[in-house]
């Protein structure tokens, strides 16, 4: 399999399996970061239970009522901000390199349609 590199307004998410260390990549078109497969794989899953999180609250909240929600991994702290129906997201990587980034609400839904079609391993 060859590198894939996936990109659209405000996010980009890539796979490289031949990589040697930094096997995913992730950003906007301002900024990237390239992640090991255990980071990219925490990402992945830390979205979806944020993602999760923000689908079961939408049913208790108004529609004009803010919710922020946080998960961690050891490699991983991250958290959604905003409506039920517009959020943002921002990490923080905690394996040293000292990365944070974060995606605008307009660009959330489409990274993480990209990044559930990304998995690929």
């Amino acid at each position: 399999m060859e590198q894939l590199v996936k990109s659209g307004t405000g996010w980009r998410v890539g796979w490289n399996p031949n990589a040697q260390v930094f096997k995913g990549l992730i950003g906007t078109e301002d900024w990237a970061i390239e992640l090991t497969e255990a980071e990219l794989n925490d990402f992945i899953r830390l979205l979806q239970q944020l993602v999760n999180s923000i689908k079961h609250l939408s049913t208790e909240l108004m529609d004009e009522e803010k919710i922020a929600c946080e998960a961690e991994s050891d490699l991983l702290w991250m958290e959604v901000e905003g409506y039920s129906h517009a959020y943002s997201l921002r990490f923080i990587l905690l394996t040293g390199r000292g990365v944070e980034g974060e995606w605008l609400p307009e660009s959330v839904p489409q990274l993480w349609q990209a990044l559930s079609t990304l998995t690929v391993f």
